[in-house]
């Protein structure tokens, strides 16, 4: 519960900094047909709430209990290059206050056809799980976007569960997939 807790906090802040409040919306109940694939794994929508989308794999339709998920943020009011820049420096200085620690941040320089993008790995350690977000913060349909996806284990034994998984996952795999990545769903029909 404290996990979902943490994540609803940042979640809010990452909603009233972006200006945007509205009710919560109900998850979607059964899979019906994946939102999309991210790493060769089909992603089932589960939960809308204004402007933040989350999805999950089949079998992990328990959002106090997943293990992956993919998390879309629509900034709406974030048009261009700079604000995007401002946006993402928000989330990160959220994550640092809420105790996340930082592993990697990168940005890709704008080109002549497109705005630059962020990156941030942080890792969270909480008495019952553990946690590493992999974020990316582009400009999509004319509008900020941050696409997350996280990896999180549980038990007495989280810190070398992860271990394990980051010596087989970490270095390069989700920021190259996510990095490449670009199926994202109409988010505007997932209500």
């Amino acid at each position: 519960m404290k996990s979902v807790k943490l994540f609803l906090l940042i979640a809010w802040f990452t909603i009233a900094a972006s200006g945007i409040g509205s009710a919560e919306e109900p998850a979607a109940s059964k899979d019906k047909s994946a939102a999309f694939k991210f790493a060769d794994v089909e992603y089932f929508h589960r939960w809308t709430g204004g402007d933040q989308h989350e999805f999950t794999p089949a079998g992990q339709e328990d959002l106090e209990k997943w293990t992956d998920m993919v998390t879309i943020w629509q900034y709406r009011d974030v048009k261009d290059g700079e604000a995007l820049a401002k946006q993402s420096n928000l989330v990160l200085d959220r994550y640092k206050n809420h105790g996340g620690f930082v592993l990697r941040t990168n940005s890709v320089p704008r080109t002549k056809d497109a705005p630059a993008e962020h990156y941030i790995e942080i890792g969270f350690t909480r008495p019952t799980f553990r946690e590493i977000d992999f974020s990316r913060f582009k400009i999509y349909n004319g509008m900020g976007a941050a696409i997350v996806y996280s990896h999180r284990v549980y038990g007495d034994d989280a810190r070398e569960k992860m271990q394990i998984w980051m010596a087989k996952n970490f270095f390069g795999g989700p920021e190259k997939i996510l990095m490449k990545w670009d199926e994202m769903p109409k988010l505007d029909t997932l209500k």
